[in-house]
């Protein structure tokens, strides 16, 4: 059975943590915008291959990168498993009289809200390189992708933590699994530049749809429709949440 009170509780200390940890918040946007400055600004007066030159390539960029800051932001989530099982936090909530169905859902939340504010943020600064969506209801529809999107990896990440111990380890391992899944989604470059094969491999990447789904509703340009990206994220999300929980409900505390 869910506790909204243990749910509630864990989502408010993520906030707290989020929001005292200024470098924390400074880190998480530095990336991005790194690419977007780089990225968009030095290619937008190129012809890029599949990409509409009505587009621009900025705006295609965007939502990839909106995509991107919410996988790392969310795989590494678990870092904060982790963290709580070695300073004892963790087998404190563990005995505590609440389901891990309600932990894991308290933790999904808080890392899903983060990712969220970290994803707009990039959002509003990225109109001011050029950045147009086509209307203002649309970022309501993104949103929604970007939950999923942070739900899916929040998951991930979760899967991962419950099976690990190091966090040195962990981010080694998480390494070799995010980069794989950006590149493979689109996120850069559209889907149509990829070899036949490599295309079939990045539709089973949960990403490829939540970039996708992004860029139809913040540009109105996909490789597939929104309907298919919108069914797709919340199979991946749901499928995410039920194997997090499964996993973790296994893990020690200690």
């Amino acid at each position: 059975m869910i506790n909204k009170t243990a749910v509630y509780v864990l989502w408010v200390r993520e906030m707290k943590r989020f929001w005292r940890a200024k470098s924390r918040i400074v880190g998480a946007l530095a990336m991005p915008l790194f690419f977007l400055a780089f990225l968009g600004l030095g290619f937008r007066r190129m012809s890029i291959p599949g990409v509409d030159g009505e587009v621009g390539y900025i705006r295609f960029l965007v939502p990839g990168i909106i995509g991107m800051s919410i996988l790392f932001s969310s795989t590494f989530g678990g870092l904060s498993v982790l963290w709580d099982r070695e300073f004892g936090f963790l087998k404190e909530i563990m005995v505590a009289p609440v389901s891990r169905v309600s932990i894991v859902l308290g933790r999904i939340a808080g890392g899903a809200t983060t990712a969220l504010i970290q994803a707009v943020l990039i959002l509003g600064i990225s109109h001011i390189m050029g950045f147009k969506i086509i209307n203002l209801s649309s970022i309501f529809l993104a949103i929604l992708f970007m939950i999923l999107i942070a739900i899916t990896f929040l998951g991930l990440g979760l899967i991962f933590a419950s099976k690990m111990r190091d966090m040195q380890g962990f981010s080694i391992v998480m390494n070799f699994v995010i980069f794989p899944l950006f590149f493979l989604s689109g996120a850069l470059y559209p889907l149509e530049n990829f070899p036949s094969w490599l295309r079939f491999i990045s539709k089973l990447d949960p990403l490829t749809y939540g970039v996708d789904g992004l860029r139809a509703a913040l540009i109105g340009v996909s490789s597939f429709s929104i309907f298919s990206n919108f069914i797709f994220m919340v199979i991946f999300s749901s499928v995410m949440i039920l194997l997090g929980a499964y996993f973790f409900e296994k893990s020690e505390s200690v």
